[in-house]
């Protein structure tokens, strides 16, 4: 398909002359003929972070729906998706055999703040677009710095900021109990939590220990964070330690209110392994449409994606939100490569990306939209307080804005 330019106006002697519509030059950077787009992709298939992996499939599956309709602008979508097990030595491996063997044209959605932290350098190095990592640190919106990465869900130092602005005002005398994962991912929830209690920072986090993800269990960890009278537990964990963590809290009977960080809250990856009643009251954050919520049952954007499911990905787990993420994020993807039209060039791939002006995606909360600029690289910056009764999480309060 050719994408018309604008059209050209030039004043002669007070005459205008205007030209005819000139059809976009083609122009490809690696990876991309006139039929076929390549990206690639590395993803925790296997390891501690595996439960991640339904993200890459519906991802894959995405794509294959978008492909079966024709493609983007007349190309298919090819995704090549390594397994790198949440292990940096092997995402470099990896990413440099997606880079220098494959040709991609991007890397796109790979998973894990520590893993995508070991290629920042080098995609940037390459100018090859790190798009749309699937991770929320701080460190994927600084385009000055490294302006061939870009993140897409909101920023983990500002999701901290909302539980202590909810603390401050709900139970501003608590005693905090932190859990985190020893790396960028969990500093930067902690970073934004502390910063957000602010002066009563010091008072408040009584208790602070952290985990490796070699580690087989976390249950030690949880028996001193209870040892410490912490009357609330903030659990800024991935899906395995989560789910651990959930299950030890109730089974040595501590009660302390829960604040679970929204990248281990799928109800079908998460809670239902750590039992639905020892998750019942937890408070976390949302910002897509939890497809175990009765409340979209009917809603058209929920629809749209059960049917899409059902046809291309019917093995993936319908309560599990890592797989609404995936379709949002390979939507989101789909919409640049749109903007692309002929351009496919890396180049040209960032321009758009840094361009998008408050998408709705129809698996994203009301009043959620995905918006970027040259000089914001965070694609998402809203979300909404929502507490798990038991069976699926209840949204409560304000869609809150926030400032990253």
């Amino acid at each position: 398909m050719t994408k018309p330019s604008a059209l050209a106006a030039v004043a002669l002697c007070g005459v205008f002359i205007v030209a005819p519509a000139m059809a976009q030059q083609k122009a490809y950077g690696p990876g991309v003929t006139d039929t076929e787009i390549t990206l690639g992709q590395t993803m925790p298939y296997s390891g501690p972070a595996s439960a991640y992996g339904t993200i890459g499939k519906a991802e894959a599956a995405y794509f294959a729906m978008i492909n079966a309709e024709g493609g983007v602008n007349g190309r298919k979508i090819k995704l090549i998706s390594l397994d790198d097990g949440y292990s940096p030595p092997k995402t470099v491996e990896q990413t440099r055999r997606l880079v220098e063997q494959e040709g991609v044209l991007l890397d796109f959605s790979a998973l894990g703040t520590p893993t995508n932290s070991a290629v920042q350098k080098y995609l940037n190095q390459k100018k090859v677009p790190q798009l749309f990592v699937a991770t929320g640190a701080a460190k994927w919106g600084n385009p000055k710095e490294f302006p061939w990465t870009m993140g897409w869900q909101p920023t983990y130092q500002t999701e901290g900021g909302v539980y202590a602005h909810y603390l401050l005002e709900h139970m501003p005398d608590a005693r905090v109990g932190i859990l985190y994962q020893d790396d960028d991912y969990g500093k930067d929830y902690v970073k934004g939590f502390t910063d957000g209690l602010g002066a009563k920072a010091k008072t408040m986090i009584v208790k602070q220990v952290s985990y490796e993800t070699t580690e087989p269990s976390i249950d030690s960890q949880v028996i001193t964070l209870q040892a410490s009278d912490a009357n609330v537990f903030f659990n800024v964990t991935t899906p395995k330690f989560a789910a651990q963590a959930i299950r030890k809290v109730h089974d040595i009977g501590w009660k302390p209110l829960q604040l679970l960080n929204s990248v281990s809250n799928s109800v079908g990856a998460v809670l239902h392994p750590a039992g639905l009643e020892a998750s019942t009251g937890l408070i976390s954050v949302e910002y897509e449409k939890d497809p175990t919520d009765a409340k979209w049952q009917n809603d058209s954007g929920y629809k749209q994606w059960l049917a899409w499911m059902d046809k291309y990905y019917p093995d993936g787990d319908k309560k599990d939100a890592f797989n609404v993420f995936g379709y949002n994020e390979a939507m989101t993807m789909v919409q640049v490569l749109k903007q692309c039209g002929n351009d496919l060039t890396r180049e040209n791939v960032m321009k758009q990306a840094a361009d998008l002006k408050h998408l709705a995606l129809p698996m994203m909360l009301p009043g959620i939209t995905v918006s970027t600029s040259p000089t914001n690289f965070y694609p998402i910056r809203q979300e909404q307080l929502a507490k798990f009764n038991g069976t699926t999480w209840e949204l409560f309060g304000e869609v809150v804005a926030m400032g990253k």
